[in-house]
């Protein structure tokens, strides 16, 4: 038995993939059981560590406005970058040399530096030319990161969905005298987004975990920075760290998941419910829509 992209695995194949599926989980096994060992003998495991995460004040005080600011300084970079990506993305494609070869020296520019390099330009942007309080400060320099790096990152991810449609789509779309915006607006950029959907989602995860540069780098009360502060309070490196690991998988699962959800009623909202029309019914359609009787029915 075949398929389309590969050979149905035989019995040897079956038996062989078996056997490695095996092997690896009880590779995983005995590597789970070295850390816990490698914890125990440093006394990581000690109830006195894990402690704090049992009380109310460990969350209230550190971990909760961390994870706040966190979704704070992704949400605002995700609104401002998605609409911003888009534009750029459809400007790549524009007929006019004026609005893509800038469109495209932009993408260029913000998608070759490294993030962290811009959240610091920024930062020292702000610093030199506005009057931005020190305590926001961090939040706009990590936002317009952000922003940057990854509009330029979607600008791509926008122009490959558009241009994976098949070419009939747009010469349907001029044929029935449709301006290219239109066609854009109504015909490509619909279709498109599930198929985008997927390189979307993986570049807000990453979004989401970008936001830890800036606690690294300037000082933004973001999670992980607020980990370190709890972490020289009740001395939990280790377990601290362990937690915030767990939070973050916990975050981008959701915005995953959400994801597929969405991806999975977008692509059932675009199937056909595969019923012919039959001459009768056309018929009947034409006539009500120029109001005159229906082909073999009689007059009242």
């Amino acid at each position: 038995m075949t398929s389309v992209l590969y050979d149905a695995p035989g019995p040897k194949a079956k038996r062989r993939n078996l056997i490695f599926s095996v092997v690896f989980f009880v590779l995983l096994a005995l590597l789970l059981w070295w850390i816990w060992q490698v914890m125990d003998e440093k006394g990581q495991l000690k109830w006195s560590l894990w402690e704090p995460f049992t009380t109310s004040e460990a969350w209230t005080t550190y971990l909760l406005p961390g994870l706040a600011d966190t979704l704070k300084a992704a949400a605002l970079s995700m609104v401002i970058a998605l609409p911003l990506g888009a534009v750029l993305g459809i400007a790549r494609m524009s007929d006019h040399r004026w609005v893509r070869i800038p469109a495209g020296a932009v993408v260029e520019f913000f998608r070759a530096i490294p993030v962290l390099l811009l959240m610091l330009f920024a930062n020292e942007f702000y610093v030199r030319s506005t009057d931005i309080s020190s305590d926001d400060r961090p939040l706009y320099a990590v936002v317009t990161g952000l922003v940057l790096y990854n509009a330029s990152v979607l600008a791509e991810v926008v122009r490959a969905g558009i241009l994976s449609l098949p070419r009939g789509q747009s010469e349907a779309a001029q044929a029935i005298g449709l301006r290219k915006s239109q066609t854009m607006t109504s015909i490509l950029l619909p279709q498109a987004v599930t198929a985008m959907l997927p390189a979307i989602v993986s570049q807000l995860v990453v979004i989401v975990k970008d936001t830890a540069l800036g606690g690294v780098m300037l000082g933004f009360t973001e999670l992980l920075n607020s980990r370190g502060t709890l972490a020289a309070n009740y001395a939990n490196v280790i377990p601290s760290f362990i937690v915030v690991a767990v939070i973050f998988i916990i975050l981008n699962f959701i915005l995953t998941s959400f994801a597929s959800w969405l991806e999975g009623r977008l692509r059932r909202s675009k199937r056909s419910t595969g019923a012919v029309v039959g001459a009768g019914e056309v018929d009947e359609l034409n006539a009500a829509e120029i109001g005159g009787p229906v082909a073999g029915t009689d007059k009242q």
